[in-house]
């Protein structure tokens, strides 16, 4: 399942353009060459974004990059969602930082009314 922008809608709604696989799996190769993982984290009443330190180039990666993109679609799928994805977005582009064996880069997403569903 894939999001398209709509724009004769985007008028209407306050939302962000929605975060396609194409456009995060392009950023991450840019940026950094690779194609990181990312997760999402829910810790008690939080919700993090976890740039992985496990790429998909990576020998042993446990996904092949269709099962790596079908996870990756599901995650933005939340974030898009939840109306995060312009913040995402913007991290992704200007996050200074690289993940390290054994240490991810988190993001703390703001929790609101749309986000608040996710956290039990």
């Amino acid at each position: 399942m894939s999001f398209k922008s709509n724009e004769s809608n985007s008028s209407s709604f306050s939302s962000s353009i929605p975060l396609e696989v194409d456009e995060v799996v392009g950023c991450l190769r840019r940026r950094w060459g690779v194609t990181y993982d990312l997760k999402l984290l829910i810790k008690r009443d939080r919700i993090y974004l976890q740039m992985m330190w496990g790429f998909v180039e990576q020998q042993s990666f446990p996904l092949d990059e269709q099962t790596y993109r079908e996870n990756l679609n599901r995650t933005l799928e939340i974030i898009n969602r939840a109306g995060q994805s312009d913040f995402v977005r913007k991290w992704l582009e200007n996050v200074q930082a690289k993940p390290r064996l054994g240490r991810a880069i988190t993001l703390p997403l703001p929790i609101d009314q749309r986000m608040s569903e996710f956290v039990l």
